[in-house]
């Protein structure tokens, strides 16, 4: 995967915004105005892409088990997050965008019903 194909994934869902909140490298991005991805821009330049996803814990857990390129989130509540080394491990992906997903979905459940509301029209 490279980097025009996660932006596209994640821009595609509905409500989606990029970001730049922590600096020029961190892109972002929110649904409903919480994060559910994010990678360094620098990382993908250096051949080195990772991109950061919420998971369910138990879930998170158990990838992490599986997948040697799943690893506990980088700079997050390790609970929650997962960091995903992207090309240069076990990730496909097709799964990798399974997780983008996943992590979409989770966010946007936690949405208020009235946010979700006015994202679906």
């Amino acid at each position: 995967m490279n980097i025009q194909d996660f932006y596209e994934i994640c821009l595609s869902k509905k409500g989606v915004t990029e970001h730049f909140p922590f600096d020029e490298d961190t892109l972002v991005f929110k649904v409903g105005g919480k994060m559910f991805a994010l990678s360094s821009l620098k990382g993908w330049e250096e051949g080195t892409p990772s991109v950061n996803l919420k998971c369910d814990p138990e879930r998170a857990l158990e990838l992490r088990t599986e997948y040697e390129g799943i690893k506990p989130g980088y700079h997050m509540s390790k609970k929650h997050w997962n960091t995903v080394t992207i090309n240069n491990s076990d990730v496909a992906p097709k799964f990798l965008k399974e997780l983008i997903n996943h992590s979409y979905d989770l966010v946007f459940k936690s949405l208020t019903k009235k946010i979700q509301a006015e994202i679906e029209t």
